[in-house]
């Protein structure tokens, strides 16, 4: 019994400590309700969404948008290039990782940022599509 019972805690504690998985659509998606072109399509993402992988099966991926939304897309549409997706009323993005650095830009809600450096300090370096390069808070931005 105890054996059993230090497995089940084991197995608890191991797939709470499995980081997350996050990828950028590659194009304009589809999302399924299952793994197939066949199956009903729920809502379509934009290319450079940030998506959080949930369940990886041969060519699809299930994944979880920002705002929840699950459901399937062809694996070859999701690339390694990491997109963040501002989830705040705004962002401000600093020229140094401080509250007090001077504003760079500002992204509107929304708005996808390119991922350039791991987060630090409660910050994360971004480039903005026209090419303006800040840090933002992390409690400003999903897709980590």
């Amino acid at each position: 019994m105890r054996g059993a019972l230090l497995l089940i805690v084991g197995l608890l504690v191991s797939s709470a400590a499995q980081a997350l998985e996050y990828r950028s659509l590659t194009d304009n998606a589809i999302v399924y309700d299952a793994g197939s072109r066949q199956a009903k399509p729920l809502f379509i993402l934009l290319k450079g969404t940030p998506v959080e992988v949930i369940v990886s099966l041969e060519g699809w991926i299930k994944v979880r948008e920002q705002g929840g939304g699950l459901g399937w897309v062809e694996r070859s549409q999701l690339g390694a290039q990491r997109q963040l997706i501002v989830t705040a009323s705004g962002a401000d993005a600093r020229l140094t990782a401080s509250d007090a650095a001077p504003v760079v830009f500002s992204a509107s809600k929304d708005v996808v940022l390119e991922l350039l450096e791991p987060p630090a300090n409660g910050w994360v370096r971004v480039r903005h599509r026209d090419g303006q390069i800040g840090f933002v808070p992390l409690k400003s931005v999903w897709g980590l």
